[in-house]
């Protein structure tokens, strides 16, 4: 079968033919420049990612140093206060004493102590009650050594009483 057709017609088809090919090479064209965006959007997106990974490493990093400076700074300051109570011990410790506590046992020397509770302490260890403990007054004669079980007497230092 055949079909006439107007040089008219037949002229409008081949410039639309034309257009559509250019159309097809234009949005090639466009297709190639879209997938070479793409590839650099996609590698600035990997870049970002590692870049925001990294910054994520270093805070966790800088977040770990702070938590151990902090914690450091914590022990400081309770080894400052352990310190400050040593030296102070230290210096209750090293005021002169003008007098020991010694602790006799049936008239033997046992013990000398810095305080008179330090004494009574220390005989209550050895079996001494806790409660009976007595002080004389001034002046009044003592009994025999040797008939008192445990006996706390202040010794002055430094020269006789």
């Amino acid at each position: 079968m055949f079909r006439i057709v107007r040089t008219r017609t037949l002229a409008t088809l081949h410039e639309e033919c034309a257009r559509v090919e250019s159309f097809e090479t234009e949005a090639l064209s466009l297709r190639t420049d879209l997938e070479t965006q793409e590839q650099g959007y996609l590698a600035v997106i990997k870049q970002t990612s590692q870049e925001r990974d990294a910054a994520r490493a270093e805070a966790e990093a800088a977040r770990t140093q702070v938590e151990a400076a902090l914690a450091q700074v914590l022990l400081d300051a309770e080894d400052r206060v352990a310190l400050r109570a040593l030296l102070r011990t230290a210096r209750k410790q090293a005021k002169a004493l003008d007098r020991v506590f010694a602790l006799f046992r049936y008239g033997a020397l046992h013990s000398v102590h810095a305080s008179m509770e330090a004494a009574e302490i220390a005989a209550e260890a050895e079996g001494a009650p806790r409660s009976g403990w007595t002080s004389q007054a001034p002046g009044a004669a003592s009994p025999p050594a040797d008939q008192v079980a445990w006996r706390v007497q202040p010794l002055k230092l430094g020269g006789a009483e």
